[in-house]
């Protein structure tokens, strides 16, 4: 069946809960808190986007076409190497990446470009409930450990996090906030190394006990996934006394539309393409000699008779 003959799918929706919304295609919300800072737009390699603060101490990555989509790094020179990496796949929310380099550009705009105490380059707490305080709170709860790990789980089992307590080395991944079904299309993951500061992990962790729904367009929600979020159809605008400008979404519901109508009544023999193809050309010759002739007629002053010559 082809995708043009269901337009509904491209009806959007609130989906909730948040943490199995997926991603949108795009990157705006996870950029949206840093979009004035300098961009790079990248020709070679798998890095098609990196946005870095003003001094480079920080670097956002965007990998279009990577499993790791997001790829997010602090050090303390522009130079140096990185002290934590965050990244986040091609199936986590955007609205979840958002919320950590929200948080990100707070701390940058609050400290020192000449020092290196910026609150981004912070030590991690030894307590792992730091980062994690408010999915407790939200009534997320705690499993019980196994070889040095701690799992926290949602109420409804579809989205939990992972920390690993058995003194990590540098640059181990400590701490991991996943949601959905195992499966390449259907999880999301955001992984943190064991020096990312506390309070970053946990701006991320806020965002997932978030109860507020997404827009999506319903394709963008995997089959696998259906079931287990609530969708609410976008309910439409009041028409406005007199005309408004369409909106990308109506646009793309007309475009769909018109090709289900035109693949319904495509002509089926070469007779009729050639009759189409004839029509076609007749019409498009009225129209651009109507529009040709009828302005310059309409431009050009009337002819005035040439003055009477006398004679000597």
């Amino acid at each position: 069946m082809s995708p043009f003959s269901d337009p509904s799918r491209y009806e959007e929706v609130l989906v909730s809960p948040l943490y199995l919304a997926g991603s949108n295609g795009a990157g705006d919300a996870g950029f949206a808190p840093v979009a004035h800072w300098p961009h790079h737009y990248l020709d070679d390699g798998p890095c098609q986007l990196l946005v870095t603060s003003p001094d480079q101490r920080i670097r956002i990555g965007w990998f279009g076409d990577d499993f790791e989509l997001w790829k997010i790094t602090a050090s303390e020179e522009a130079v140096a190497l990185p002290r934590w990496t965050a990244t986040f796949n091609h199936v986590t929310p955007p609205e979840l990446v958002g919320a950590f380099t929200a948080a990100l550009a707070e701390d940058y705009a609050a400290s020192d470009p000449y020092e290196t105490n910026g609150r981004f380059l912070a030590d991690p707490s030894v307590y792992w409930t730091d980062s994690l305080q408010l999915l407790l709170d939200d009534g997320w709860r705690r499993e019980p450990a196994m070889h040095g790990t701690v799992t926290v789980r949602a109420p409804d089992g579809q989205a939990g996090a992972l920390i690993r307590t058995s003194h990590p080395r540098w640059g181990d991944e400590t701490v991991t906030l996943w949601a959905g079904p195992r499966g390449w299309g259907t999880r999301a993951e955001a992984v943190f190394t064991s020096r990312t500061p506390s309070h970053l992990i946990a701006a991320t962790a806020a965002a997932m006990a978030s109860s507020a729904p997404v827009i999506r367009e319903r394709h963008m929600i995997h089959r696998e996934v259906e079931h287990l979020v609530t969708l609410t159809p976008v309910a439409p605008a009041a028409a406005p006394q007199g005309s408004r400008a369409p909106t990308p979404l109506d646009v793309r519901r007309t475009a769909v539309t018109e090709a289900v109508r035109r693949a319904a009544r495509a002509p089926r023999t070469a007779a009729d393409l050639r009759v189409m193809a004839a029509q076609s050309r007749t019409t498009s010759s009225a129209r651009m000699r109507s529009s040709t002739l009828a302005p310059a007629a309409a431009a050009r002053p009337p002819v005035a008779s040439p003055p009477r010559r006398h004679s000597r």
